[in-house]
């Protein structure tokens, strides 16, 4: 069994090296050489893995039974309403108050041809763990190819009709963790819609909104500074971006998701995914009391994390993606950070 504590570090032959611990699956480190070979962390974090589990167990962390947020904790289900925790005010978030987050994963060494290194996570969720209905069995692959591309792929089967929505927390500064904000980071979506949330509601309204015109648009590329400092109404409500994309083109394979670039170090990164949404989240409530790596304070604004997922209280509207894990079926999601 292993110890919340326990490291591992999956490395290809370009000098980038991702390592995560067991608790969570929180990947607290990802080194990249830049244009001239200078390898910097581009996740935010902490110094230590004693610093990472004692600090803010959301980064770099999956994050589950479901990601983001559900609407007063509660949604209906085969005729049921189930009542989940609210630890988000008044909304449930990424699977409440002893989320994946925090659960010790079990890690094996994973052969594939198609990696350079990867490794196996596991865990199982009993029924009516986060008082979700259903034993749910998950596996993910953390995995490093020659082509710079750390693959996430999660696999989940459950013994009971139950919702799904899992993701990767990491807050990534392509500059290096500890280098300032990401304000100067250039941000290109393919994403002509997003869902605007509501300061009343703490979340998305139900509604699928054109990005034209507004702060949320990233169709052509825009520092994400420029967005944040925009008067947009949206950006207001949460000093920044906390928004879920809607992903141009959605056909449930793998596609294009966004383009993110430092042009100080000239690191680029693309993600990729084969789910419908991907949450944009600039790291407002950071507020430089707690120090991270390089010795520095984690600002606000320090780093954006890039969560693929499902949109944002799914299950509770209708016209959103299904969120829905029918028992014995197999949730499928696939996130790959491709680093240039």
């Amino acid at each position: 069994m292993n110890k919340a504590s326990d490291v591992f570090k999956i490395k290809n032959r370009n000098g980038v090296v991702v390592t995560f611990i067991a608790r969570g699956g929180q990947v607290i480190g990802i080194e990249v050489p830049d244009r001239d070979g200078q390898v910097d962390d581009v996740v935010i974090g902490y110094q230590s893995v004693e610093d990472a589990l004692a600090g803010d167990g959301y980064f770099g962390a999956i994050c589950g039974r479901y990601a983001n947020r559900i609407v007063e904790g509660k949604f209906d289900l085969n005729g049921e309403t189930i009542q989940l925790d609210c630890n988000n005010d008044k909304n449930h978030l990424h699977g409440g108050v002893d989320g994946f987050n925090n659960r010790v994963w079990e890690v094996k060494p994973n052969q594939e041809k198609r990696f350079s290194e990867s490794y196996k996570l596991a865990l199982v969720s009993p029924d009516g763990d986060q008082k979700y209905p259903g034993e749910l069995k998950i596996e993910v692959v953390y995995g490093l190819t020659e082509e710079n591309e750390f693959v996430i792929e999660y696999n989940a089967v459950s013994s009971k009709d139950t919702i799904i929505n899992l993701t990767s927390h990491a807050y990534f500064n392509l500059e290096g963790a500890g280098k300032g904000t990401v304000e100067g980071h250039e941000l290109e979506m393919n994403a002509s819609k997003y869902t605007p949330i509501s300061g009343v509601i703490g979340t998305v309204t139900g509604d699928i909104a054109d990005v034209k015109g507004t702060a949320m648009d990233f169709v052509d590329t825009k520092t994400i500074g420029e967005a944040i400092a925009s008067d947009d109404a949206q950006v207001a409500l949460v000093d920044g971006i906390d928004h879920n994309f809607v992903i141009d083109g959605y056909d449930g394979n793998l596609r294009l998701a966004a383009r993110l670039n430092d042009p100080v170090s000239g690191r680029e990164m693309e993600v990729f995914t084969d789910q419908p949404g991907i949450q944009i989240y600039t790291g407002s409530h950071f507020d430089g009391t707690e120090t991270g790596k390089l010795g520095s304070p984690i600002v606000k604004w320090a780093g954006v994390a890039m969560e693929t997922q499902i949109f944002p209280d799914s299950p509770n509207k209708e016209h959103f993606p299904n969120a829905v894990l029918k028992a014995g079926e197999t949730y499928n999601h696939t996130c790959v950070y491709k680093f240039i």
